[in-house]
């Protein structure tokens, strides 16, 4: 791709990078569309862009009251502290694991590709609450057209193999292939337990030109979840196995969606993994509100939670008094201080 993208271009790309409803991601496609320099170098791309248009435009359209229906919503709204997607090869499990998790009430049947479309449901952590997507299954011939859509949202992915199925390893080699075809990579590195995914070096072409990554690649964190533990002898060494066969870089966590075993530890390990960060406010001379906290990551700040309350807020902002374990109590703090996990807020305006 040509590196004479203009600061314009660059920023709406960021943007769309960075937004998570598909209005915005909309609204950004649109002035990436008008923003790219228009000649043949750039012809790919305009047509890449021009499609994602087409397909988030049917979307927004298809939930529309009295319009004509364009088709089923593929992209569930993002809640709770993060989302994060099961796949998984038919009859892996998936969508039983989902149930056990959330409680929801997904299909599941003993007969491959029950589920047909998007079903979220939330996993509860102490006071958090995590979203679950379950997703239609991977075949090493079949995936979803738009597959690419409902994970554009996503924070992470769990990847659920049935461990004890012999062909398990050639499942999971066709839904990373499968998803690689689709512009999806899976990688092993959250913030929590690997930190964040190295930044690549600059790569240049013949003409010294930079090479600019594509936009509509997507680049996820991946749990391999190896589900039905309950019918391996030895669960952990299998996993193991598994592992440095297909020389996989992902964490890993043996749960039985059956007995549930193991589905304790899913919680703690997405709050780990995520470093979520709950931020509890408070009015003057009150006591704060411990019942509903916002949620963040490590490294956010003062500033983003006064945006999450109100944008009114966020742009009035003076500073804050904030208690918590890495700082004084009341202490006074500006807005691009860095927040810990249970801090109290108390917001000041100008």
């Amino acid at each position: 791709m040509p590196a004479n993208l203009t600061p314009v271009y660059r920023k709406a790309e960021e943007a769309y990078r960075a937004a998570r409803e598909p209005a915005e991601r909309l609204e950004h496609l649109k002035e990436m569309l008008r923003t790219i320099p228009k000649h043949k170098g750039t012809d790919h791309l305009q047509g890449d862009i021009k499609r994602w248009i087409k397909e988030l435009t049917e979307e927004l359209g298809s939930g529309k009251q009295g319009g004509k229906k364009k088709g089923p919503v593929h992209t569930i709204r993002p809640e709770g502290a993060a989302q994060l997607s099961l796949l998984g090869a038919p009859n892996a499990g998936k969508s039983e694991l989902h149930a056990k998790l959330t409680g929801s009430r997904a299909d599941i049947g003993p007969y491959p590709f029950t589920t047909k479309l998007p079903m979220p449901g939330m996993l509860g952590f102490e006071d958090v609450w995590f979203q679950l997507v379950d997703l239609p299954p991977i075949s090493s011939d079949y995936i979803e057209g738009w597959m690419g859509n409902s994970l554009q949202p996503a924070d992470g992915v769990l990847l659920v193999i049935d461990l004890a199925d012999p062909d398990c390893a050639e499942h999971l080699q066709a839904i990373i292939r499968q998803l690689a075809e689709k512009k999806i990579f899976l990688h092993g590195y959250w913030p929590g337990l690997r930190g964040p995914k190295p930044v690549p070096e600059p790569t240049f072409d013949e003409a010294g030109e930079e090479i600019i990554e594509d936009p509509f690649r997507i680049e996820l964190p991946a749990l391999l979840v190896a589900n039905k533990s309950d019918l391996v002898a030895d669960p952990e060494s299998e996993l193991q196995v598994l592992v440095e066969l297909l020389e996989l870089d992902f964490p890993t966590i043996s749960v039985s969606a059956k007995t549930g075993v193991g589905c304790e530890a899913m919680g703690p390990l997405l709050f780990k993994a995520l470093q979520i960060v709950r931020v509890y406010t408070k009015m003057p001379g009150k006591q704060p509100e411990l019942d509903r906290p916002f949620t963040l990551r490590r490294g956010q700040t003062v500033l983003d939670v006064a945006r999450l309350v109100h944008k009114d807020i966020a742009a009035g902002l003076r500073y804050a008094k904030i208690w918590g374990t890495e700082v004084f109590a009341g202490q006074q703090v500006g807005p691009e201080h860095q927040l810990a996990d249970k801090d109290v807020l108390e917001l000041h305006m100008r």
